[in-house]
């Protein structure tokens, strides 16, 4: 550069001579000169644009997609806890009574927490094991019939994979077939049939999310659709002002109040993907008061103002409406809660279905491949089943009951209290456990969990649920078209 010059030079590599008179300090005409932007420069700003959109998409991953935090896991039980539930509890109170109906609620809720703890316990002396043997996790879903083989041997992971196996296939089902009631209440220029067709090819994307990890942004949106339901429920009952006709006689028939009782004890079974969803999380052994969390949330928040609400302002009039939606006037209000609604089911369909995928890409012998296309395909027939059998048992209400009383009683409370009681009851289980706690009192809360469902769930609720299904396939046959639609306005 020559004498009576100033340089200023760029990092892109141009370099820019503002050309100055050096004793007159007047300005002349400024002479420039860009040179030739490098090859190396080009490639080296595209690198750093493209690790800046890594970034960027990495982060969007973690907040929307990838979750395993102990709020993740909160999520994902309430999310798991409630559904359709929140729309049959009021004909539930209407086949029990208020009273009983609030005792059957807490009463099950608090046997769904103890569960869900004994499943924790075995879940983490299962990993403990494995651990110990140099097993590793790293692209495997620990499911809870794995837990009972891995613990207790080949007959009890046969009893865990057929119930709960079974139990999920069926609360998927009962969730295609609310959408198809639910949105009935907006769109009734299709039967509900035709909205469960609809509605079952909405929910075969469900194979595409491959697991509970990946399930945050949904679990979250869940929730809040849940809220609104739930409080929509409650301050409309309150808006109406109660006709003086309505009664509440409370149990019209032994059979009515045992249906009823069946659909709480089915409500709190949603700890039949307990397993998966702590498997999940970055620290299982956090997952005990987590679901404790879930269901203070789910009952104080969600079911009892809304459930109660309804039941005083119709009384007796819910049993012959086992969605709450039909008792209440069609508003802006209504269709956006009937709209978020379905768009839960959806979302925990997924939920439920996730692990029923698992379970047979691992009889299928894909679990653990790389290929995400195959374990996308080996799905379908998963979807279809739950899609027929939605299609030909379409008795919202009723179903619940059914599957509560045979399904549920067996995986969700029985089983888990048994397997507890037979592997803690070797001394070596107890002295190595994970989870250390009191033998003798766990001993008698599984005996009595488990005399309490066998007697109370299993004997009279599917004595009772059988009776009310084979009622309503006389009235309405199986593929019904439309499912009560004549008693909706």
């Amino acid at each position: 550069m020559s004498k009576g010059t100033s340089s200023i030079t760029y990092p892109v590599g141009g370099e820019i001579e503002f050309v100055c008179a050096s004793q007159s300090h007047q300005r002349r005409p400024s002479a420039t000169r860009i040179s030739n932007v490098s090859l190396e420069d080009i490639t080296s700003t595209l690198l750093k644009t493209e690790q800046v959109a890594a970034e960027w998409l990495q982060l969007v991953a973690k907040v929307f997609w990838k979750g395993g935090s102990t709020f993740d896991a909160w999520l994902n039980a309430s999310s798991a806890q409630i559904a359709q539930v929140l729309l049959t509890f009021p004909y539930s109170f209407a086949q029990m009574g208020l009273a009983s109906g609030m005792a059957f609620m807490l009463l099950y809720g608090l046997l769904g927490c103890w569960s869900s703890y004994t499943m924790t316990c075995l879940y983490a002396d299962y990993r403990k094991l494995k651990e110990m043997q140099n097993v590793t996790f790293e692209h495997h879903t620990i499911q809870w019939y794995e837990v009972l083989d891995g613990l207790l041997g080949p007959w009890w992971k046969a009893a865990g994979l057929i119930f709960n196996g079974a139990l999920l296939f069926c609360t998927a089902t009962i969730q295609l077939i609310a959408c198809g009631s639910t949105v009935y209440y907006i769109g009734d220029d299709l039967d509900k049939r035709s909205w469960t067709l609809i509605f079952g090819a909405c929910c075969s994307l469900s194979i595409l999310i491959p697991t509970a990890h990946n399930y945050r942004m949904w679990s979250f949106a869940g929730i809040i659709m849940t809220t609104y339901t739930a409080w929509y429920l409650a301050l409309a009952s309150l808006s109406i002002k109660r006709e003086p006709s309505v009664t509440h006689h409370g149990p019209v028939s032994t059979e009515e109040y045992f249906t009823g009782a069946t659909n709480f004890l089915y409500a709190f079974g949603g700890h039949a993907v307990t397993i998966e969803i702590m498997d999940a999380m970055w620290e299982p052994k956090k997952f005990k008061s987590v679901y404790v969390y879930a269901i203070a949330y789910v009952l104080l928040i969600l079911l009892i103002p809304s459930a109660v609400t309804v039941y005083l302002r119709f009384g007796d009039k819910m049993l012959i409406n086992p969605n709450a939606f039909a008792v209440l006037p069609k508003t802006k209000f209504r269709d956006a809660a009937v709209i978020l609604m379905v768009i839960h089911q959806f979302i925990e369909f997924g939920l439920l279905a996730i692990p029923i995928y698992i379970i047979w890409e691992k009889f299928l012998g894909v679990h653990h491949k790389q290929c995400y296309i195959m374990k996308v395909i080996a799905r379908v027939p998963v979807i279809l089943g739950i899609w027929f059998v939605a299609l030909m048992i379409p008795f919202f209400g009723p179903i619940n009951s059914i599957v509560g009383s045979f399904l549920t009683s067996s995986s969700i409370y029985i089983l888990p209290c048994a397997a507890h009681i037979t592997y803690y009851g070797m001394r070596a289980s107890r002295s190595g456990s994970a989870e250390p706690h009191s033998w003798i009192g766990a001993y008698y809360l599984n005996l009595g969990t488990i005399a309490w469902v066998l007697i109370v769930g299993v004997g009279f609720g599917a004595w009772a649920s059988i009776q009310n299904m084979k009622k309503e396939i006389d009235t309405f046959g199986l593929f019904a078209k439309c499912y009560q639609c004549d008693q909706e306005p």
